[in-house]
């Protein structure tokens, strides 16, 4: 069965570090960052996620695709691939974007919102990972992040799960610390493309089932590592 997931070829991968910056700041311009494509009755959430060994270069990517609000999953896709680009802040994209792509084509149902374990718009050049991957992929994207890359927050979440406070950057709302457990640390989000931050944080919110992470990235997560556990034995 041919993929429905559609992937858009809008740059090489093989490029200079002054290059992916470049590529960042010219792609910035073309995101949409207000709910253009959500559907109001989201019925596909995917999650997405990388592993690999430190030190290593064998990346493996996996996307799970869950049944929204039910949270069950009814599609899982991976991949493992040789990476070359380095680590480097702020480039994450250029790392491992390629190897996620290739996972999420391979998909056979379009998800209708996908959730990135990185940034979206709440990153130095405004263009994470989540950003990045949703103009390739054409779908609405978040990025829930596990730690901060850019910004501060305007004040102090609350403690309660639901509570947030945005994240500022140059004096603009880039993102919100959300809290999704209480008593646990909170999460960056801020949205990718083709969705505004308030749908962005209502989509998280409804992802959590009781751990600090949505649902779709932790399953995500999960399986990745079973994936690469399972090779290297």
């Amino acid at each position: 069965m041919t993929a429905a997931m559609k992937i858009r070829n809008l740059h090489g991968w093989n490029v200079t570090y002054e290059e992916a910056g470049k590529i960042q700041e010219d792609l910035r311009e073309k995101l949409v960052l207000h709910d253009e494509g959500v559907p109001g009755d989201i019925r596909l959430v995917a999650g997405a996620d990388i592993s690999y060994a430190k030190g290593e270069d064998l990346f493996y990517a996996a996307v799970v695709l869950l049944k929204f609000p039910e949270l069950e999953i009814v599609e899982q896709s991976s991949l493992s691939e040789r990476v070359t680009f380095p680590y480097i802040p702020g480039l994450l994209s250029f790392r491992e974007g390629p190897v996620l792509l290739k996972a999420f084509e391979k998909l056979k149902m379009v998800p209708d919102v996908a959730i990135f374990d990185g940034q979206g718009i709440a990153h130095p050049r405004g263009f994470g990972l989540a950003s990045h991957m949703g103009l390739f992929l054409a779908i609405p994207t978040i990025g829930c992040a596990k730690t901060r890359l850019a910004g501060a927050p305007r004040n102090e979440a609350g403690n309660r799960p639901g509570d947030y406070a945005h994240l500022i950057l140059n004096d603009d709302v880039v993102g919100a610390v959300v809290r999704t457990k209480k008593n646990v640390k909170p999460v960056f989000v801020s949205q990718g493309h083709k969705i505004g931050l308030e749908r962005s944080i209502e989509i998280i919110l409804a992802s959590c089932r009781g751990y600090r992470l949505p649902e779709p990235t932790r399953k995500a997560h999960l399986a990745v590592n079973r994936i690469r556990e399972a090779s290297d034995g």
